[in-house]
């Protein structure tokens, strides 16, 4: 197969995560890099090495040398960035949360398939070995009906703090930057819930420091959501079914989590066995996005673009329910 030439959009932290792991996709190569401004640009370079150091985004989206473009930028940027790649037909991932709202995503994804280019948004967990096993048994009846999902994810920022953390016109606070997590994984498992609560505590700035949500389903299940910037918390999740439950032991979002299975009577656990990532666990999402451009798709067949605007349609909500508000809205 051809090689994926890729293009980097932002370089920071996540940037450098992603660009290591794309030394281990076999058909995958960074030949592109951008920043806002050159010497940021070249910082990352001497880093992770790519034939094309630009200085600016409009340099970058029009270097013919690129097949598609990671969009790592705060989430606040992605709207105006992603249109801009779609603008120069570069096929994108672009990172999470995908957008601020619903209007922004829905436009991003229409360009997308005006132009007939691929795009998709970088949850990475929907393609990692320990979401994809638990994937597995629950399809396999190893839970039975699903009843009740619990996910949270929290951390307290360590000096310095990103000012982007809880500035408004960025999209600051919990909700987007860290509980797009587990809203994402009760949508994925139970589907769009038939009524959703919302709480939170508001930081400094106005914008969500911690955020509890609760969906619920006509069917009787129930999701239990939590994130905050004002604690450090494991970030686990429970899958409680049936016949069984499955329990994301720490990071549930991430490569490092455990995977323990219990059936039966709550005694009886074991620990899941799943395959380990080589890198940061972003190599499964890089791998991913090669494979539907090497068979021309303009669209995931497991992310796909209705469920990016059901993740935005649901986020848009749940900030309806809580009060937390965005100039962007």
């Amino acid at each position: 197969m051809k090689k994926i030439r890729w293009g980097i959009l932002g370089c920071g932290r996540i940037a450098r995560k992603f660009a290591s792991d794309l030394r281990l996709v076999a058909d995958a190569e960074l030949v592109a890099v951008g920043a806002r401004e050159l010497s940021t640009a070249e910082s990352f370079a001497k880093e992770f090495p790519a034939k094309h150091v630009h200085g600016s985004y409009d340099a970058l989206v029009s270097n013919p040398e690129v097949d598609v473009i990671y969009v790592a930028t705060p989430h606040g940027l992605h709207h105006q960035h992603v249109l801009l790649c779609l603008q120069h037909k570069k096929a994108v991932l672009c990172e999470k949360a995908f957008a601020l709202n619903f209007r922004q995503a829905h436009e991003m994804i229409e360009l997308a398939k005006r132009q007939k280019v691929f795009l998709m948004e970088a949850f990475w967990t929907r393609l990692l070995p320990h979401y994809v096993k638990a994937k597995q048994l629950i399809e396999a009846g190893k839970v039975g009906r699903i009843k009740y999902f619990y996910g949270e994810f929290g951390f307290k920022p360590t000096a310095p703090v990103p000012a982007r953390l809880y500035e408004p016109a960025l999209g600051g606070g919990a909700l987007l930057d860290i509980g797009v997590y587990p809203v994402f994984m009760a949508l994925d498992l139970l589907g769009k819930p038939d009524s959703i609560d919302a709480v939170m505590t508001p930081a400094h700035t106005g914008v969500d420091e911690q955020c509890t949500v609760r969906f619920q389903y006509n069917d009787g299940a129930i999701a239990n959501l939590f994130c905050s910037l004002a604690t450090n918390l494991a970030s686990g999740g429970d899958i409680g079914g049936t016949e069984g439950r499955i329990r994301f032991t720490h990071r549930m979002h991430g490569p490092t989590t455990l995977l323990e299975y219990y059936s039966g009577t709550v005694d009886t656990c074991q620990t899941i066995e799943f395959e380990k990532a080589k890198g940061f666990g972003y190599e499964y999402e890089i791998s991913h996005v090669n494979e539907c451009l090497q068979n021309n798709y303009t669209e995931s067949p497991i992310l796909t673009h209705e469920f990016t605007l059901l993740l935005m349609q649901t986020l848009d909500v749940i900030r309806a329910k809580a009060g937390i508000h965005y100039p962007a809205d």
